[in-house]
């Protein structure tokens, strides 16, 4: 049975219904690869192609070729990808065209003493961009500010990480798109090195699997998730001291108005905030308590 680290890089792939420009995408990844110094493999996961994508796979030389029965999702596949993965770094990346995929040695590179670099795109060209980019600073300020630091891009699907240190959260990476979120959420909040390095964004080929208002709310979703799994006073305590203050307003508003009388809204505010601030320490112990007692150390 074969097992990690017999090669330096696992690049794995993603696919689903990307017939066309296969051939083109995995080709230009191998001959970057043969290219450097790294010992390689390229793991495709076809998540339940049915365009023809199925039928040419088989064909394409030097993949190493998985296959899900049904459509199970791009974060599935990626989990399918890494576990399956042997090599010391994994590299994510996908076939569409969009990321500059000649660039994995570099990214690769940068990973001696770092544990997870992000390929940070310079510009946004996806569809429905009106909406979509609002809506990914919005979801990327929420992160920064739950996990303490600056993220260029959150949701990069290009990124090359320590296999090691990725298995310990493979578990928490959910079906969709947001297993990108995930995972850098998982390191950053684990005291793990993410490293950001700007790279070109290029139009899609082929048609989008993503649905900006679904995928966006699951985005969204996922950032808070992950932050009560580690650090849920971020969340809980905030929401609590806000209601403390607005209480404690209106108590002072009451004292002054209704000479001494406490509303029944004033004491519904206080005993939330109260609620709050309980729910975030009794998680926060929860989360403390459960923590693994040792766990792989940072690069």
């Amino acid at each position: 049975m074969p097992t990690a680290d017999q090669f330096d890089v696992s690049v794995v792939l993603p696919v689903y219904n990307e017939r066309g420009h296969l051939r083109t995408e995995i080709d230009r990844i191998h001959a970057a690869l043969e290219a450097s110094p790294y010992t390689f493999e390229i793991i495709v996961v076809d998540d339940g192609s049915d365009d023809g994508s199925e039928q040419d796979l088989p064909g394409i030389p030097g993949i190493r070729l998985i296959r899900h029965g049904t459509n199970r999702g791009s974060g599935t596949a990626r989990r399918t990808g890494t576990t399956a993965a042997r090599g010391r770094i994994v590299v994510w990346t996908d076939v569409d065209m969009t990321y500059p995929n000649e660039l994995i040695p570099a990214l690769v590179a940068q990973t001696d003493g770092c544990d997870h670099v992000v390929g940070a795109r310079r510009t946004e060209e996806g569809t429905k961009r009106f909406f979509r980019v609002p809506a990914k600073w919005f979801i990327r300020r929420l992160a920064g500010y739950l996990t303490d630091t600056d993220i260029p891009d959150l949701n990069s699907g290009l990124r090359a990480f320590r296999r090691d240190v990725a298995m310990q959260y493979v578990h928490h990476l959910p079906a969709g798109f947001s297993c990108v979120t995930t995972l850098t959420m998982s390191f950053l909040s684990n005291g793990y090195q993410v490293r950001y390095t700007p790279i070109d964004y290029f139009p899609r080929a082929g048609t989008s699997k993503f649905h900006w208002w679904r995928d966006t709310k699951r985005y969204l979703l996922q950032v808070v998730r992950m932050s009560l799994s580690y650090n849920p006073l971020k969340v809980f305590m905030p929401v609590g001291l806000a209601l403390l203050f607005v209480g404690s307003g209106k108590l002072v508003y009451d004292w002054v108005d209704k000479d001494f009388r406490l509303a029944a809204n004033t004491l519904l505010i206080l005993l939330a905030s109260l609620q709050a601030i309980s729910v975030g320490l009794l998680a926060d112990l929860v989360v403390r308590a459960t923590k693994p007692a040792s766990q792989v150390p940072p690069a």
